[in-house]
């Protein structure tokens, strides 16, 4: 279901909360914004490689892909994005898109354009850092997704994404680390673990097989977190999402 503007604005206020002390007036400036909800259907890219945008996405709705992909068109996803996450923060001072942006289900994002985002980090110091802070925290997973692919096999690799987005959704509110959302096709879930289709389908089955997670339309259930855990080589320590960090401006 399509949330409201002021909904996903609150959503991404306590995304930046988890990692960012933030002041009242502060969290007001973001709920403050105005930006365009814009609907995109499943499979459909809404920032395109080489892209030159003019404002970052803010997911309201839906399950989004960070990719790249090669001179054949073979896609590699770098990250998946649910609601709440701005996926392509970066973009404010990097206009130029290095990576693409696609719907994997049909999705709801809202554009806030770079000028908006711009004028409340200057006002705010704290945002400015916040805004940082985020970046930062997507590099690191960025960094481990390279980890997972490159040097885990198949069970891992896939162990350790259901852990990822078991923690991530349960931050967001949407669900819990047990049980949460994550409508992606075995194709999505291949091209986020450099895996065949076929290959994640043998994956997925081991993992119930062994009484450890179920993943049916588009639900995963966790039956045996320790086991996920250990299976998936995973440390929650790369998402960042410990105490929130002390303000630069006021250790100066």
């Amino acid at each position: 279901m399509v949330q409201s503007q002021d909904t996903a604005l609150q959503l991404f206020v306590d995304r930046l909360s988890s990692r960012s002390i933030l002041t009242e007036d502060e969290k007001k400036a973001v709920l403050g914004l105005q930006g365009q909800l814009r609907r995109v259907a499943a499979h459909i890219d809404f920032v395109r490689l080489g892209e030159h945008v003019q404002h970052s996405c803010l997911i309201v709705d839906g399950l989004v892909g960070r990719f790249g992909q090669n001179k054949d068109g073979e896609r590699q996803t770098t990250c998946l994005y649910i609601p709440g996450d701005m996926a392509d923060l970066p973009s404010v001072v990097s206009p130029k898109a290095g990576w693409g942006l696609a719907a994997l289900t049909h999705s709801t994002v809202l554009c806030l354009s770079h000028a908006s985002l711009r004028r409340v980090a200057a006002k705010h110091s704290g945002l400015a850092e916040a805004f940082w802070r985020d970046c930062v925290a997507d590099g690191s997973i960025f960094s481990e997704w390279v980890v997972n692919v490159g040097r885990r096999d198949a069970l891992s690799r896939l162990a350790h994404l259901l852990c990822e987005m078991a923690i991530r959704s349960q931050r967001a509110g949407q669900g819990d680390r047990l049980s949460f959302p994550l409508p992606a096709t075995q194709g999505d879930l291949g091209d986020a673990t450099g895996l065949t289709a076929v290959h994640v389908n043998r994956t997925l089955r081991e993992l119930r097989t062994r009484s450890i997670a179920t993943m049916r339309a588009g639900i995963v259930t966790i039956h045996d977190w320790d086991q996920l855990v250990s299976v998936g080589d995973f440390d929650d320590g790369f998402l960042l999402l410990g105490e929130p960090s002390g303000r630069l401006s006021e250790a100066a």
